[in-house]
């Protein structure tokens, strides 16, 4: 298997990472209900998922979507299905090595957020990744 092999782009991959995942962190979380960084988060609990939230800012936030906060990846207590990425394409590398340390099944960069290396680092560290797609749009797809 190679590492591009961990590159989801087909509907059917985003189909079955989302059907066989249950537990999402999602970083760069924010407390705001018109900001689409809580807006997706607030769908995806909707559906049935568990959300972590791991918000880089707001250092005083306790909890979000009725959730407690982590400060990092590593800090959340057991696994991780699929880490959902709210951040700026140039800020995600300083998230790498946390989120390798904290090996979730996936990474999903955000509609609009894409970052080739960052995804080649992670793919090769075994973790699947889609890049640019929302989820919010691809759960609707699926009928959830």
């Amino acid at each position: 298997m190679t590492w591009q092999s961990h590159l989801l782009t087909t509907p059917e991959q985003l189909r079955d990472l989302l059907e066989r995942s249950k537990r999402i962190a999602v970083l760069g979380i924010k407390p705001d209900p018109h900001r689409p960084a809580y807006d997706i988060p607030a769908y995806l609990q909707h559906a049935g998922y568990e959300i972590i939230p791991v918000p880089v800012y707001y250092p005083n936030l306790k909890e979000v979507l009725g959730q407690p906060v982590y400060r990092s990846l590593v800090d959340v207590p057991g696994e991780i299905d699929i880490v959902d990425v709210f951040r700026r394409p140039a800020d995600i590398p300083k998230h790498v090595d946390d989120i390798i340390a904290k090996h979730p099944k996936a990474v999903w960069f955000q509609l609009g957020i894409r970052n080739d290396e960052a995804a080649e680092a992670l793919a090769r560290a075994g973790i699947d990744v889609v890049q640019d797609h929302c989820m919010k749009v691809e759960l609707q797809r699926i009928g959830r």
